[in-house]
């Protein structure tokens, strides 16, 4: 195949990790990277520095519709940024020096975790009862349009979602990925935040934590443009279409139908690590 038959290859592979990315709150990243190494036979690195790139694409594209629509909380994503963009400059300094094998494995356990997370039975979100301390201070309670009419909610235990946060950034430079996995568990599980709003926000936030990690893949050499740019398009094109799709979408389909999706990936991911296939 020729270059323009490889790209066109990748920008449909891609749309189809932007549509899921999306939808589930992830980012394309947490599809695209094991895709291009089992697909494409990319090395880790260089598919990590790749989805980075795309990751930014997807928020950017996502988290527009989202915003415009009212489901993502603006206040809560700005204040958890903190913690994430922080995370994220130390796990791309330590995948710099990471062997492949490692990176596949640490990829597999994550993939695997997240689609446990994902077909979890959920408790209802706090909408009453007394307001947490500082998400009173610092504002973080909203409401969410539901059939016309905003139902609010409540944020909890925000020291520990701050916290939970640093480690997604960690994951975000380590891993290449936008580390959505732990932001809606960090949200929907200890902030009890709705799940909506937590993937929405997630799509809010996952563009700055890539951001701060691209940055030191790019100083690597690690971002290549022929191959970073079919891949941004196609994933940029397939988060328009999801963020669309998902105000209309059922929740425990979109759960079932990426848990399937990633553990998949994951379980190819760590059998090709421990088989030799990944150097």
């Amino acid at each position: 195949m020729n270059q323009l038959e490889i790209s066109g290859f990748l920008g449909a592979a891609s749309f189809l990790a932007g549509f899921l990315g999306a939808l589930s709150g992830l980012g394309g990243g947490v599809v695209i990277v094991p895709l291009l190494v089992l697909a494409f036979g990319v090395d880790i690195h260089y598919a990590m520095g790749a989805s980075l790139v795309s990751v930014i694409a997807t928020s950017s594209g996502a988290a527009a519709a989202y915003v415009r629509e009212g489901i993502s909380n603006i206040r809560i994503g700005m204040f958890l940024e903190i913690a994430t963009t922080i995370g994220a400059i130390v796990g791309a300094l330590l995948a710099s020096s990471s062997p492949t094998r490692l990176l596949a494995v640490v990829f597999g356990i994550v993939l695997l975790y997240s689609a446990g997370m994902s077909v979890r039975r959920r408790k209802p979100a706090a909408t009453d009862g007394p307001p947490d301390r500082i998400a009173r201070m610092l504002r973080l309670d909203g409401a969410m349009p539901v059939d016309g009419d905003w139902i609010p909610y409540r944020t909890r235990r925000v020291p520990l979602g701050f916290g939970l946060m640093f480690g997604a950034g960690t994951l975000s430079g380590l891993l290449g990925i936008g580390s959505g996995a732990v932001k809606v568990l960090a949200m929907d599980e200890a902030m009890q935040i709705p799940f909506k709003v937590s993937t929405t926000t997630s799509n809010f936030m996952i563009g700055v934590t890539a951001a701060a990690s691209a940055g030191i893949f790019l100083s690597r050499g690690y971002i290549q443009p022929g191959l970073a740019m079919p891949v941004t398009l196609g994933v940029l094109a397939g988060s328009i279409l999801g963020a669309r799709f998902l105000t209309r979408a059922k929740v425990k389909t979109i759960r079932i139908i990426f848990a399937i999706v990633i553990a998949s990936l994951g379980v190819e991911m760590i059998y090709n690590a421990f088989s030799g296939r990944l150097s």
